[in-house]
């Protein structure tokens, strides 16, 4: 996935477009920015975009973005909508931020597939597309052709999905380091969290400490128990809180900075996949590759040949995000 297709038009949010470019307009992609032939596309709040490519400069890409729209509900042009089913037609995956979500559903092309969009947005999106399974709670989801994301944050999230499904979490973590965001949020992981920022702000937070003991040490076989006993709570304390705070409860959380773990040490070391296993904290390479099957879906081997120092190739990821 080299070559990347910013679709836009009138309506299309900035920062949607923005997170795009800033993910993709790197030397080692090629970003095109195509719209309407001759059009100046206005993105709300006074911007204005010439885009440098017309709709037949989607042709040759390997992926094709549609940034959120800041209303839903308006209708799109229909050689916009055209160009999408082209691209899809061609096999070309698909993915739209936030309320771009709405765009690919006039389309046609999430009948029948499961979608998200920012949360104040998803019943709207069902209401209008009923053959569109509308996931609420994910931050990101998509099947390998089609994807989607929910609101702002979300878009940033999936780009980096894209990115590292494509070209390896070193690439993606590069990335995301020059954009000074995380970089691995699960797909499956909540879209609102109810307590994002600590109570206390005046003493080390327990869950952080919590945190780096695991990071520091995933070769240990942490439990619950252990951590909630780093972070002087009960079992059931820690974990609703973890829970509130991360988004995901803490034991799911263990499993992919471990997977993260190996990914890297597949993309950067010579390690053999015992001793990843090993040091990641998988016990043994059985349970280690079917942990890395299920998170990231091909053997470890396999993920090594297409991403480690011998080879940069391509690799397109199938199954729902974040299971």
């Amino acid at each position: 996935m080299r070559t990347v297709g910013c679709l836009v038009f009138d309506g299309v949010r900035a920062f949607d477009y923005a997170v795009i470019n800033e993910v993709w307009a790197g030397s080692e992609f090629d970003l095109r920015v195509c719209g309407p032939v001759g059009a100046r596309v206005r993105l709300g709040g006074g911007l204005e975009l010439a885009p440098a490519h017309g709709l037949d400069g989607l042709l040759g890409c390997d992926l094709v973005v549609v940034p959120g729209v800041a209303d839903p509900a308006a209708a799109r042009p229909e050689p916009v909508l055209a160009a999408l089913r082209a691209a899809r037609a061609r096999g070309v995956p698909v993915a739209g931020l936030c309320a771009g979500a709405f765009v690919l559903a006039e389309a046609g092309l999430l009948a029948g597939r499961t979608a998200t969009t920012h949360w104040r947005l998803a019943a709207e999106l069902a209401a209008r597309h009923p053959t569109v399974t509308v996931d609420p709670e994910v931050l990101f989801t998509g099947d390998g052709e089609v994807w989607t994301s929910a609101g702002v944050a979300a878009g940033i999230d999936l780009c980096l999905h894209l990115v590292r499904a494509a070209h390896g979490q070193s690439a993606a973590a590069g990335i995301a380091r020059s954009m000074v965001t995380a970089p691995f949020r699960a797909g499956g992981q909540a879209q609102f969290i109810p307590s994002p920022v600590p109570a206390t702000q005046d003493r080390a937070d327990p869950l952080a400490e919590a945190r780096s003991a695991v990071l520091d040490a995933l070769d240990k076989p942490w439990s619950v128990g252990e951590l909630a006993r780093i972070a002087l709570m009960s079992e059931r304390t820690f974990a609703r809180r973890f829970t509130e705070a991360v988004g995901v409860p803490p034991l799911r959380w263990l499993l992919e900075q471990r997977v993260l773990a190996a990914q890297r040490l597949l993309e950067e070391t010579e390690l053999g996949v015992g001793q990843i296993a090993a040091r990641c904290g998988f016990g043994t390479a059985v349970a280690f590759r079917a942990a890395f099957v299920k998170r990231v879906g091909v053997v470890p081997s396999d993920y090594r040949r297409t991403f480690g120092r011998q080879g940069r190739g391509e690799l397109r990821e199938v199954g729902r995000s974040g299971q």
